[in-house]
């Protein structure tokens, strides 16, 4: 069984409050992980990140959209081992990689599954300020489905869509499969499928 993890970030602040690319000034808000293990999706909110890091730590794989330039960093204020190390496919990073820019996960979204996003990062900062806990978790559960199912889609079909100007859906060509990453992307204790990235 697939022990491979889905996973998206939302913040309590933005770039535009602690500075542009300052990763280190920006704070978790909630944190969704959908785990095939179990078909499940976790919630943790910032003072429970401690239970987040065994599922990270046991996954085949971490999967994300744009994960491995915002979602990683940010967490990574939080862990003390190194969450580089685990395996992990960033679906932007290899859509960019096929169709030569960096397309929303929304216009994803609607162009290959005719579905979309139920809000925006933004909105689920002003949640935060205003203590609308419920409206941050459903909204990144429903992030973290998306990926998922974008995930699904262009591993089975080896393609995703987008929308260009005129409305129409282009196909872009992607692999998702394990072999495209899983060279050097992380160390695993052999035998345990734990990521052995805490220093000792």
């Amino acid at each position: 069984m697939s022990r491979e993890v889905v996973f998206d970030i939302e913040t309590q602040n933005t770039f535009d409050e602690v500075g542009a690319g300052n990763h280190k000034g920006l704070k978790v808000s909630v944190v969704v992980a959908y785990t095939y293990e179990d078909d499940q999706f976790h919630v943790f909110r910032e003072e429970n990140l401690k239970d987040l890091w065994p599922i990270l730590e046991r996954a085949e794989r971490l999967i994300g959209y744009n994960s491995k330039f915002f979602d990683i960093p940010v967490l990574q204020n939080y862990y003390t081992g190194d969450l580089s190390k685990i395996p992990h496919l960033d679906l932007l990073e290899e859509i960019r990689r096929s169709a030569g820019f960096r397309p929303k996960l929304d216009d994803i979204a609607r162009a290959t599954l005719n579905t979309q996003k139920s809000a925006h990062g933004l909105q689920a900062v002003e949640w935060f300020k205003q203590g609308e806990w419920e409206k941050i978790e459903k909204y990144c559960i429903d992030d973290v489905r998306i990926t998922r199912d974008v995930y699904e889609y262009g591993k089975t079909n080896k393609q995703v869509f987008y929308p260009d100007l005129q409305g129409n859906l282009k196909p872009i060509p992607v692999k998702f499969g394990v072999e495209k990453v899983a060279q050097g992307a992380g160390i695993e204790a052999p035998g345990t499928g734990m990521n052995m990235t805490l220093p000792f």
